[in-house]
């Protein structure tokens, strides 16, 4: 059965382009002009991952993207026209997996949709890891990779897909130093590097949902000069 991916932009041409190029990847695709449209159509479509644009008339694509994050973890991509990084930073701390700048090559978009959803399977799909290996503890945090779940001090923490799989890579590597570059290829599974925030964003975001004193983390550890990693 084809993936579903919900496009929502006010201009019917950007519609139109993305939906051709996904079209022609074999995915089945719902189109959205505002972000109410957005939901209503999540309520009663089975939609595989959400493409944003963050001007929207109405509800923007960034009150939108809050909206789905109060009840999904759906993978996100944002599309924005300023590409400004403050754009990219409020996008990303929102809730989005993914952030694409227009004007914007829909060959890189449709790759980064196919990056998104085949991490979303594999997160989903069958255990990769031992069964000594599907729980890792540390300290007050508990990762549960066959259930996809974290839990801290023994309540439940919800995060994206992204900062699952960045937080279960550090933490699966404990005591080892990853710079931004080896994060986001080991996570986004990309041989492209563009060297932006997108990591530091996403970290700081799983810093504000799983430690107690952010400012102080206890569970990411910042190596000034060199990278992060879970002690």
């Amino acid at each position: 059965m084809a993936q579903t991916v919900l496009v929502a932009d006010d201009d019917p041409d950007i519609r139109d382009v993305v939906g051709i190029y996904l079209r022609g990847e074999g995915f089945r695709v719902v189109e959205a002009e505002d972000g109410r449209r957005v939901l209503e159509l999540l309520e009663s479509e089975p939609v595989d991952l959400v493409i944003l644009d963050v001007m929207m008339p109405g509800m923007d694509g960034i009150r939108t993207c809050f909206k789905i994050r109060e009840a999904s973890a759906i993978p996100i991509i944002m599309l924005s026209a300023k590409g400004e990084h403050i754009d990219k930073i409020t996008g990303l701390t929102t809730g989005a997996d993914d952030y694409v700048a227009k004007p914007f090559n829909p060959l890189e978009l449709i790759a980064r949709v196919k990056a998104q959803l085949r991490r979303q399977s594999l997160a989903s799909g069958s255990p990769r890891q031992p069964a000594n290996d599907a729980v890792i503890e540390i300290d007050d945090l508990t990762i549960d990779r066959k259930r996809h779940l974290v839990t801290v001090r023994g309540k439940e923490v919800s995060l994206t897909p992204i900062e699952f799989s960045i937080l279960e890579f550090l933490a699966g590597h404990r005591g080892q130093v990853f710079n931004v570059e080896q994060i986001y290829r080991n996570v986004w599974k990309e041989d492209k590097f563009c060297s932006d925030n997108t990591v530091m964003v996403h970290i700081r975001n799983i810093r504000e949902k799983v430690e107690e004193h952010p400012r102080e983390p206890r569970y990411i550890q910042t190596v000034w000069g060199v990278g992060y990693k879970v002690e």
